[in-house]
C-alpha cells in the first residue's frame, strides 16, 4: 500500500534485518535496558532476572515480615500490605515474564510490527511512529502521579518513627534507605506492568491506523480480489495479536479480580478499620491495577469495534453502489455524489444537519452515517459486491481469548458477573455482622 516513488531507503528502514544505533526504536531500547527488560545477551539477561527478583520478590517479602511495625500505633499499622504487596508482585511477574519472553522470541521490531511497516502507506507509518513515540509518556503520565502519591505516604510513615529498626546502626540512616528501597520497588513493579499494557495498546493503535487506511478502499474504484486480500492480511494480524496476548489478558483479569475481592473481603469486615493512612496504599494498589486492566480491556473493545465496523462500511459502500446502478440504468441524469446525498436522502451524511454536528468525534472513516459517493463502481458488479458483504458478515475480525471476542457485548458478560459476585460478597459480609 506504500507509494511505488517511495526510496528504497524508507522501505528498508522498517524491515527485520535492519537494526542501527539511531533507529526510531533506539529510546525505547535504551528503556527497556533501564528497566532491565532487555535479554539480548547472558549478562543482561542475568541482571534483568536479578533485579526483578530483588525488587519484584525480595523487597516486597523482607518489608511485609521485617519491617512493618507491630508496635506502632493505629495511624502506623499496615494490615493490608500483604494484599497490596501481593497483588502488585503478581502482575508484575506476569507482566516481566511476558515482555522478556516477547521480546526474546520475536525481537522487538517484529514484536511491534516494525518489520511489517513497509507493506503499509506513508500515513500508517507516520501514524504509528508517532504514537510509539508517545508511548512511554503514556506510560509516566499513569505511573508519576501515584508515585508521588506512594512516594509522600512512605516518606510520612518513615519519618514519623513508625520504623524502629537499624540495620545500619543509625536509625535515620537505616529508615532512609529502606525508604527508597521500597519506593523503588513499587516503582519497577508498576511500570513494568504499565509498560506491558502499553505495548498492547500501541500495537492495536497500529491495527486502527490500517483500519483507517483500509477505509479507504471503498471510495474509489478498487478491486474485489485487493480488498480481500488486504482484510485477509489484517485478520491475520489481529489473530497473531490475540495468541500473543491472550494468556496475559486472562491472568490480568483474573489476578485483578482476584485482589479486588479480597480487597473488598477483608475491608468490610466488622473488625476493620479505615481511614487513610490505613487503607490509602491499599486504595492506591486498587486504582493501580484497574487503571492497567482498563487499558487492556480498552484497547481489545476498541480494534474489534473498528473490525466489525468494516462490515457496516461494506453494505453501506453496495448499497450505494447499487442504487447508483439502478438510477443509471432508469435513464435519469446523472448527479454529483453530493447532489443526489442531498436530493434522494436528505437526513442522511449532509454536512449541514445537526446529525452530524452532534456526533463530533464519534466518526470516523469507518464508523459514520454519511453516503458514500457512488461514482466509480461501474466496473464491479453486483455479484462481486455482495460476495464480499457476505464474506465480511461472515468473517468478523476482533481481538479474541481463546475464542472468545473481546467486545462490548463480552465486556457487559464481564461486568454482570463481576457485579453478581460482589453483590453476593457483601450479603455474605452483611448478614455476619
Amino acid at each position: 500500500m506504500g507509494d511505488t516513488g517511495e526510496p528504497l531507503v524508507d522501505r528498508t528502514r522498517f524491515t527485520r534485518s535492519i537494526s542501527y544505533a539511531q533507529d526510531e526504536l533506539q529510546s525505547f531500547r535504551t528503556y527497556l535496558r533501564w528497566m532491565c527488560v532487555d535479554q539480548s545477551n547472558i549478562w543482561t539477561a542475568c541482571l534483568s532476572w536479578f533485579l526483578f527478583i530483588f525488587l519484584g520478590l525480595v523487597v516486597p517479602a523482607v518489608s511485609h515480615f521485617l519491617l512493618a511495625c507491630s508496635t506502632c500505633d493505629a495511624r502506623h499499622a499496615r494490615p493490608y500490605d500483604w494484599v497490596v504487596q501481593l497483588s502488585l508482585s503478581s502482575v508484575a511477574a506476569l507482566s516481566f515474564v511476558c515482555l522478556t519472553r516477547f521480546v526474546k522470541k520475536y525481537g522487538l521490531r517484529r514484536f511491534l510490527f516494525f518489520d511489517k511497516l513497509c507493506d503499509e502507506s506513508e500515513t500508517v507509518r507516520k501514524g504509528y511512529t508517532g504514537k510509539l513515540n508517545r508511548s512511554l509518556k503514556i506510560v509516566s503520565i499513569f505511573v508519576l502521579p501515584c508515585f508521588i502519591a506512594e512516594t509522600a505516604y512512605k516518606v510520612w510513615w518513615y519519618a514519623s518513627g513508625a520504623s524502629q529498626i537499624p540495620f545500619l546502626g543509625i536509625v535515620w540512616l537505616s529508615d532512609t534507605v529502606a525508604c527508597m528501597v521500597e519506593l523503588c520497588s513499587w516503582l519497577y513493579r508498576t511500570t513494568v506492568f504499565f509498560l506491558a499494557c502499553v505495548l498492547f495498546h500501541l500495537i492495536c493503535n497500529l491495527q486502527v491506523l490500517r483500519l483507517q487506511d483500509f477505509a479507504g478502499v471503498f471510495q474509489i474504484d478498487s478491486d474485489v480480489g485487493s480488498v480481500l486480500s488486504e482484510h485477509l492480511r489484517i485478520r491475520r494480524h489481529l489473530r497473531i495479536i490475540s495468541h500473543r496476548y491472550r494468556a496475559f489478558i486472562l491472568w490480568c483479569l483474573i489476578l485483578v479480580t482476584g485482589s479486588q475481592f479480597t480487597s473488598l473481603l477483608i475491608t468490610t469486615k466488622a473488625t476493620s478499620e479505615l481511614n487513610i493512612y490505613k487503607a490509602g496504599e491499599l486504595a492506591m494498589c486498587s486504582i493501580t491495577l484497574l487503571t492497567g486492566l482498563c487499558i487492556l480491556l480498552r484497547s481489545a473493545t476498541k480494534i474489534t469495534h473498528k473490525a466489525q465496523s468494516v462490515t457496516c462500511l461494506a453494505a453501506k459502500w453496495h448499497v450505494c453502489a447499487t442504487l447508483d446502478s439502478f438510477d443509471a440504468n432508469d435513464g435519469e441524469t446523472p448527479r454529483t455524489p453530493a447532489a443526489y446525498s442531498r436530493q434522494a436522502y436528505p437526513h442522511v451524511g449532509t454536512d449541514g444537519e445537526s446529525d452530524g454536528e452532534d456526533a463530533g468525534d464519534e466518526e470516523d472513516d469507518i464508523d459514520n452515517n454519511k453516503l458514500i459517493p457512488a461514482y466509480a463502481y461501474s466496473t464491479i458488479s453486483y455479484q462481486k459486491r455482495q460476495a464480499l458483504v457476505t464474506y465480511f458478515e461472515n468473517n468478523r475480525a476482533g481481538i479474541t481469548i481463546y475464542g472468545f471476542t473481546l467486545d462490548r457485548s463480552t465486556l457487559h458478560t464481564i461486568f454482570g458477573i463481576e457485579l453478581s459476585l460482589v453483590l453476593w460478597l457483601l450479603g455474605k459480609t452483611i448478614v455476619s455482622l
